[in-house]
């Protein structure tokens, strides 16, 4: 069975849209406070612009783990 983790941040975008920023593989020390902080960076420096509407509100961020099995077909 192999494993995956990311971190998906969701942003409120000027033009009302949700927009998520995925990271794969977080560090298993990153703490909500710097997530929060990160977030408050990207939206403060602008630094994401997807489909040029600027990022306005940081909605919510979690760790998604994700976990897939691989079956041998020989067909």
């Amino acid at each position: 069975m192999e494993a995956s983790k990311r971190l998906v941040m969701t942003f409120k975008s000027a033009g009302g849209n949700t927009v998520n920023l995925t990271v794969a593989d977080p560090k298993e020390s990153l703490t909500e406070t710097q997530v929060i902080d990160a977030m408050n960076l990207i939206i403060e420096k602008n630094i994401f612009c997807p489909g040029e509407v600027d990022l306005k509100e940081a909605v919510k961020a979690r760790v998604v783990e994700t976990y897939a099995t691989e079956y041998d077909l020989k067909l």
